[in-house]
């Protein structure tokens, strides 16, 4: 039979085990939204950048 205090030791390490993971899940959402923001910023930077040359291109 478990103590009580086994018990209580369990219940940290269900608690810590979920919380970790709750955790990474958070971080690499939160990454792949930062790299993919970075992208796309980093893209209209560049696409703008050529609108600029071929606008002083023609001109």
């Amino acid at each position: 039979m478990f103590t009580f205090q086994q018990y209580l030791g369990f219940l940290m390490f269900l608690t810590i085990l979920t919380i970790g993971f709750w955790l990474m899940i958070f971080l690499i959402h939160f990454c792949i939204y930062w790299v993919g923001g970075a992208s796309w910023e980093l893209y209209k930077e560049r696409r703008a950048k050529k609108r600029l040359e071929r606008q002083n291109t023609q001109l």
